[in-house]
């Protein structure tokens, strides 16, 4: 759970900077930045335990490349999907889908490797 809420912060941050850069208001980015990250926090969740349950993933599990691919599906559906819900806007939907997920799957790779380095760590240590 600890991995999911260090995941949530940084996906939080920057879905509201995105979402204000693109309009310019501050209660929708708000609102996105508080629902598309809630919504992908879940997703995020769930895609965790679908790798850490499935045994064919089991063998890619330490893959950051593979596994970020995998997250970045469900991140560009869940990201659109909010963002044309609350606007009604298929292109604000679609950029929002385009830019904020890519950023995020690029934090997504490196909170994968911090977080695989520092469990190796923790492994060694014990």
């Amino acid at each position: 759970m600890v991995k999911t809420i260090r995941f949530a912060a940084i996906h939080f941050t920057i879905a509201f900077t995105v979402a204000y850069a693109l309009t310019g208001e501050i209660l929708i980015a708000s609102l996105i930045a508080m629902l598309e990250p809630a919504v992908n926090t879940v997703a995020f969740y769930f895609h965790e335990r679908v790798w850490d349950k499935n045994q064919r993933l089991q063998a890619l599990k330490n893959n950051e490349t593979i596994k970020t691919a995998s997250f970045a599906t469900v991140h560009f559906s869940v990201a659109f999907g909010v963002v044309y819900l609350l606007t009604g806007d298929v292109l604000a939907g679609g950029i929002m889908a385009t830019l904020e997920p890519t950023i995020n799957t690029i934090a997504y790779f490196f909170h994968e490797k911090s977080w695989n380095k520092k469990h190796q760590q923790m492994c060694f240590a014990h």
